[in-house]
């Protein structure tokens, strides 16, 4: 899938919270892990490591906005009073003005001489003033310790997994009769976005791929104005919010007609697809799950045409931390949520991308969503 929308969408689209308090369970591992890797403090900027933490989604736009954790306990959320929090998060909250200095005001609650860590999203002009008043012997990435954290997903978290999924479902049934009504990409993707709320999602998860033909051989294909016509490919690359869990699924369609080349690339994909889940299990890395869909394609004589990692996870945003790629060396654990998506593009011609979610079991692997991968010929209106 392709991410176009910006951070705005979540202020949009998800001020409902779970709950008002710290989640312990998810503190405690956090915590636990800061130990570990030598990281007594750290600050946490991104709205959606604080919404994973406390169920309540803030944006500051702008503003200084930290949850200081440390290993000993004494966290704190630094806020402005713009956005003032009417329930208890479990943290003590500091308030500043917009005359006052966030972040020297942050910086009398740190340990100035043990290593800081701090997240990705954590503007620069926040970390060097912090930086300038000391805020630490050293300062270090932190995010890598919630990402991780993150993508193990506790019994909530899969069931909420289980339920975006199952609407993905409906939303792809919904949506292929659709392919042979005329419509250009973009007023596909537009009723696209129209099933998703009918059917009960916050919003989309990601701008949806709607590409006929030529554009479907482009993997993050820009949706324009064009229509299918007889014997065009449809790719249908969607995804959508539910209670704050995003979706993601790719099924390729005809219009019409069906070419025996096309079918023989696509039985191709689906069968590395398949072969990809097929390895899922604890214990096996990312990277070999890769090799079993890259591989396969690769033997069939299509390897140069397969142009992407194989899968991304996903949870509260539809790209997560970790890859199912040939770089990526870390060992799979019960919990894990990803997407096997392999693909073929043979440019000005066609492409075909077959996409499922997987949630890692003890023993294997779970498909999340449920859509058949039989080949799907659309009649033509």
């Amino acid at each position: 899938m392709r991410i176009s929308e910006n951070s705005n969408r979540f202020c949009q689209h998800f001020k409902k919270g779970w709950g008002s308090i710290m989640d312990q369970g998810k503190l405690t591992r956090i915590l636990k892990s800061m130990e570990e890797h030598e990281v007594p403090q750290m600050i946490v900027s991104d709205p959606v490591a604080i919404f994973y933490l406390t169920g309540k989604w803030i944006f500051p736009g702008e503003r200084l906005l930290a949850l200081y954790l440390n290993v000993n306990g004494n966290h704190k959320m630094v806020i402005n009073k713009l956005f003032p929090q009417e329930s208890d998060l479990g943290v003590d909250i500091i308030y500043y003005d917009d005359i006052e200095d966030g972040v020297e005001i942050l910086s009398k609650y740190v340990d100035k001489d043990k290593t800081m860590g701090i997240d990705k999203t954590w503007p620069s002009k926040f970390l060097i003033r912090l930086q300038e008043l000391g805020g630490g012997s050293k300062f270090v990435n932190g995010s890598p310790i919630i990402d991780y954290i993150r993508m193990v997903k506790d019994e909530k978290e899969k069931d909420l997994m289980r339920k975006s999924s199952k609407l993905n479902d409906i939303a792809m049934e919904k949506i292929i009769p659709w392919v042979a009504k005329g419509l250009t990409e973009k007023e596909l993707n537009a009723k696209m976005r129209e099933i998703y709320k009918e059917i009960g999602c916050e919003d989309v998860s990601f701008d949806p791929i709607t590409a006929y033909g030529h554009g479907a051989a482009d993997p993050h294909h820009v949706t324009d104005d064009s229509k299918g016509k007889r014997g065009d490919c449809v790719i249908l690359d969607i995804g959508g919010f539910k209670d704050n869990y995003a979706s993601d699924m790719t099924r390729t369609v005809f219009l019409g007609n069906v070419s025996e080349e096309q079918k023989k690339v696509y039985n191709i994909v689906k069968t590395a697809n398949e072969r990809a889940i097929a390895a899922v299990k604890p214990g096996v890395r990312f990277c070999d799950v890769d090799a079993a869909a890259r591989d396969y394609i690769t033997e069939q004589g299509y390897g140069p045409y397969f142009v992407h990692r194989t899968g991304h996870n996903i949870g509260q945003e539809v790209h997560e931390a970790g890859d199912v790629s040939s770089a990526n060396t870390d060992i799979l654990k019960p919990g894990m949520t990803f997407s096997i998506e392999p693909g073929i593009y043979l440019t000005g011609n066609f492409g075909v991308r077959v996409e499922d979610l997987v949630l890692v079991t003890e023993d294997g692997c779970k498909v999340l969503n449920h859509f058949t991968k039989d080949i799907i010929v659309v009649p033509e209106k």
